[in-house]
């Protein structure tokens, strides 16, 4: 007779499920770094509840609010609820907000998974592809709505040179450090494919920033109309590769990103083996806790410049540097947990798979969407942030590039991320980019007719 696992409570019913039903589910990278931050829950107390309702009822609240060893940031948010409609001060609303959309990125991870379990890893696979940068999606989706699209840019970049520098930095670094005895290994195959893509993604980039200074200084107007052309063009170019980075993820290469049998046994792990909560709990609470994430990703866009302009701090080094660090800190915590433990296939899954995916969908879908709502968002991220994003990848690309890794690859990628995030500590975008440069323009020509 089969052992008892985690049981699955659905209409007030009581099954577990076995190793056929769990057959075929596949995990990825990141499913593997979010679990390291769930915790076991103690359900002897409930199941003695004798009303099915009320039973099922307290379950999903044990394991979906207290199932995360950050729970106690949830907190943050009836706080921040409050201060937005007490009117407490704009910064606190910001803090609170960031701190509330913590644990809110592993909870839709873990219910993700869930739902998993009964559609398939195929489905599971996309809807994890689709939720896995939520935050940054919905964050881009509100600073659109409010027309700040430097925010949009900024917030975005900020992740890539997140996952790239800082997350991976500190994972070589504490792993490295923990491992000094150990030979660190890894698989190249997974992160050329990533590299590959971040380079598409860059491509992109670069080619737009350069559109603009190809023009001469008659066709300065028709560059901006032709350099969003361009934009819009390679965004769809950039979707499409996306489109196909999940065939060969979920399909034709699954076995490349999928977390190996020891790394899955692992001991040290809450067991996600079988299903804890239903498909339609889970449901529910995924389309609660992305209400939620909406909700605070809207004040934390509105209360952006006061926070700013309260902490003496500017917009970029926030949107750059602040965000990416709170909002992805869950992400975050679980590739370091595992670099410690030298499974470095999964740290690397999760640092290049989030970056990859900002990169070559959450910015070309965000560009797209500014095209629908008639807001003219472009790929130009301007010479010093394209060129942050150019020195990052190719870093990166060259740190992995042996499938060897040791602490001082970890610390050179941190030191590259401090000395970028002392450049936005410094630099201060002018409010109006687009009146400065004419105003250069101007005092240009009027010395040059002052010559003549």
């Amino acid at each position: 007779m089969a052992s008892i696992e985690p049981w699955l409570l659905e209409n007030g019913n009581i099954r577990c499920l076995t190793k056929e039903t769990k057959h075929g589910h596949g995990r990825t990278a990141h499913n593997m770094s979010s679990s390291s931050l769930r915790k076991k829950s103690d359900l002897t107390l409930i199941s003695k509840v004798r009303q099915g309702f009320l039973r099922n009822f307290l379950v999903n609240l044990q394991e979906v609010l207290l199932g995360t060893k950050l729970w106690i940031l949830f907190l943050a948010i009836p706080f921040a609820i409050a201060a937005e409609c007490k009117n407490f001060g704009r910064p606190w609303v910001f803090a609170l907000s960031l701190l509330g959309l913590t644990p809110l990125a592993e909870r839709v991870s873990f219910l993700t998974e869930q739902i998993a379990f009964y559609t398939g890893p195929t489905v599971g696979g996309l809807l994890n592809a689709t939720c896995g940068n939520a935050t940054e999606l919905i964050i881009s989706i509100f600073a659109l709505v409010q027309h700040k699209v430097d925010v949009v840019k900024y917030s975005l970049l900020g992740s890539i040179l997140s996952n790239l520098l800082l997350v991976l930095g500190s994972s070589l670094f504490c792993g490295g450090i923990a491992n000094l005895k150990k030979e660190q290994n890894f698989d190249r195959k997974q992160v050329d494919v990533n590299a590959l893509l971040l380079l598409l993604g860059l491509l992109c980039h670069v080619l737009t920033l350069m559109f603009r200074y190809a023009g001469t200084a008659t066709e300065l107007k028709l560059t901006g109309t032709e350099t969003l052309a361009l934009s819009r063009a390679t965004c769809i170019v950039m979707l499409i590769a996306y489109i196909s980075y999940l065939v060969f993820q979920l399909w034709t290469h699954r076995q490349l990103f999928e977390a190996s049998e020891d790394e899955k046994e692992d001991s040290d792990l809450v067991s996600n083996e079988s299903a804890i909560i239903g498909f339609w709990s889970a449901f529910i609470w995924l389309v609660l806790m992305t209400g939620v994430i909406a909700l605070l990703s809207e004040y934390v866009v509105g209360t952006i410049e006061d926070a700013s302009n309260s902490w003496g701090l500017s917009v970029s080094f926030i949107s750059v540097i602040l965000l990416p660090i709170v909002g992805n800190a869950a992400e975050h915590a679980g590739a370091i947990i595992f670099a410690f433990k030298n499974k470095l296939d999964i740290t690397l899954g999760v640092a290049m798979g989030s970056a990859t995916q900002i990169a070559i969908f959450v910015i070309p879908l965000s560009v797209i969407m500014a095209w629908i709502m008639g807001i003219d968002m472009n790929l130009d991220f301007n010479i010093l942030e394209t060129s942050c994003l150019a020195l990052s990848i190719i870093i990166t690309t060259f740190c992995l590039q042996d499938g060897t890794s040791h602490y001082l690859k970890g610390l050179v990628l941190l030191l590259c991320y401090l000395v970028m995030g002392v450049c936005f500590f410094i630099f201060r975008t002018p409010k109006n980019h687009a009146e400065t440069v004419n105003d250069i323009t101007m005092r240009s020509s009027n010395v040059g007719l002052m010559r003549v």
